[in-house]
C-alpha cells in the first residue's frame, strides 16, 4: 500500500517552493499526497498545478512580533486551525507530515503531534522564523538550509542538509532568454526580481532610473503579480509580473541579479553562479529574516548587500554598476561552495520517518536524527 503525506507551509513562495521540489519526487514513489494551507495564500495558487495533491484549507492566523489587537483576534484563528487540523490528520492517517514554516504551519503541527504523526519541518533562512521556534520543540527533525543554524543548536534532532533546490533552473538556455526577450549579445543582461509578491520600492527604484539602466545593460524586470507598469517601455527592456517556465531560461541569459534576499531565491542564485546585488526586505528587522541571510551572503563573497532605508537613485546605479565591474569575484567564490543534495537528504528523511525510525549519517553524524 501507498504511504501518505502531509505537506505545509505558506504565507510565502519561500515557505511553499521547497514542497513543491518534493511533491513530484513524492508522487514518483506514489505517496499519497496532500496539503494543508491557509484559505486564499499562495500556497493553494502554487500547488493547484499539481493534480496529485489534494489541498485542505483550514483556519489561520498571522504570527506577528509586534503588539496588535489583530494578535487577540488571530489567536481564535489559530486555534481554530488546530482543531481543524486534528480531525484532518486523524481522518488522513499520513506517516509524516513535512513542514516548510509559515503562520499556516502551526495549527498543522500541532495537529499532528496530537496525532502522534512524526514531523519533519524545514528552516529556510539562517535565523529560525517565529513559527519554526513554536514547531521545533514537536518536531522529530528540523532541517537547515544554512550549515550555521545547525550548528546553533546542540540538538540531535537538528540536521543540516542544504537548500531544497528545483533541478529544471539548471536546464536554462541563453539563446531561448535571448529570444524570448528580444535581446541581444551586445550588452550584458541585468535582472531584477522583487520576490513573489514583488517589490513595490524595487520596482520605482527601477522606474526612476531605467533609462540610465539601458544605456549599460539589457534589463529583465520581474515585477510581482499585478504591479506589472504598462506605461514603462523602451528598447532594452522586458518587464514580466512573474515567470514560471521562463525563468530558467530568463537566469542562464542574466549576467547580473538584483533580488530580495529570501533563502530560496539566494540559495538558487548561488548555485548557479550569479553574482547578486541583494536588497532585503525591511519585515524581520536586523536579526532575522533576509537581512541576516543577506549579510551571510555578503561575508562569504557571494553578493553585494543595499539596504531598502539606504537605497537611493545614485546608491542603487552604483552598486549595479560595482557589481558588474567585480562579477568574476563574486563568480569565484561561488564556485567554491558546496551546494549538496539537500532534495535526496529530505527525501531520505521523509522515507526513514515514514518508518518510524531514522538511522542516518547525513553531516557525518550517525547519532543525529533518530526517529523511534
Amino acid at each position: 500500500m501507498s504511504k501518505t503525506i502531509v505537506f505545509t507551509g505558506g504565507g510565502s513562495a519561500g515557505h511553499v517552493s521547497g514542497n513543491l521540489v518534493l511533491i513530484p519526487r513524492c508522487s514518483e514513489e506514489n505517496w499519497d499526497i496532500h496539503y494543508i494551507g491557509s484559505e486564499d495564500g499562495i500556497e493553494r495558487k502554487l500547488t493547484a498545478e499539481y493534480k496529485e495533491v489534494t489541498y485542505h484549507p483550514i483556519s489561520t492566523g498571522k504570527l506577528r512580533r509586534y503588539l496588535s489587537w489583530e494578535n487577540v483576534t488571530d489567536v481564535f484563528k489559530v486555534i481554530r486551525g488546530i482543531f481543524q487540523s486534528y480531525r484532518l490528520i486523524r481522518k488522513l492517517k499520513p506517516d509524516v507530515i513535512f513542514s516548510k514554516g509559515g503562520f499556516v504551519s502551526v495549527p498543522v503541527v500541532f495537529g499532528a503531534k496530537l496525532n502522534k504523526v512524526p514531523i519533519i519541518i524545514h528552516e529556510p533562512d539562517l535565523n529560525l522564523g517565529l513559527a519554526n521556534k513554536i514547531s521545533q520543540p514537536f518536531a522529530e527533525v528540523m532541517c537547515t538550509t544554512f550549515r550555521e543554524t545547525a550548528q546553533k543548536f546542540d540538538s540531535p534532532k537538528t540536521v543540516y542538509v542544504g537548500p531544497i533546490l528545483k533541478e529544471e533552473l539548471k536546464l536554462g538556455s541563453m539563446l531561448r532568454g535571448f529570444i524570448s526577450c528580444g535581446f541581444t549579445s551586445d550588452k550584458p543582461v541585468l535582472l531584477i526580481m522583487g520576490g513573489s509578491q514583488g517589490a513595490h520600492r524595487i520596482n520605482q527604484m527601477v522606474k526612476s532610473v531605467l533609462s540610465e539602466l539601458v544605456e549599460n545593460f539589457q534589463v529583465v524586470h520581474i515585477c510581482g503579480k499585478g504591479k506589472l507598469d504598462h506605461t514603462l517601455s523602451m528598447p532594452g527592456y522586458k518587464s514580466y509580473e512573474f515567470v514560471t517556465k521562463e525563468l530558467p531560461d530568463l537566469l542562464a541569459m542574466a549576467d547580473i541579479v538584483v533580488s530580495r534576499a529570501g533563502s530560496g531565491s539566494i540559495m538558487e542564485l548561488l548555485s548557479l553562479q550569479k553574482p547578486m546585488l541583494l536588497i532585503p526586505h525591511i519585515q524581520g528587522g536586523n536579526r532575522s529574516g533576509q537581512r541576516v541571510n543577506a549579510q551571510n551572503f555578503q561575508q562569504q563573497g557571494f553578493a553585494d548587500v543595499l539596504l531598502e532605508e539606504q537605497m537611493t537613485s545614485q546608491s542603487f546605479l552604483k552598486a549595479i554598476k560595482q557589481l558588474y565591474k567585480n562579477r568574476t569575484k563574486y563568480i569565484d567564490r561561488m564556485k567554491e561552495h558546496e551546494h549538496g543534495e539537500g532534495a535526496d537528504k529530505v527525501m531520505d528523511l521523509i522515507r526513514r520517518a515514514s518508518g518510524h525510525e531514522i538511522r542516518t549519517t547525513i553531516d557525518g553524524n550517525p547519532n543525529k536524527a533518530h526517529i523511534h
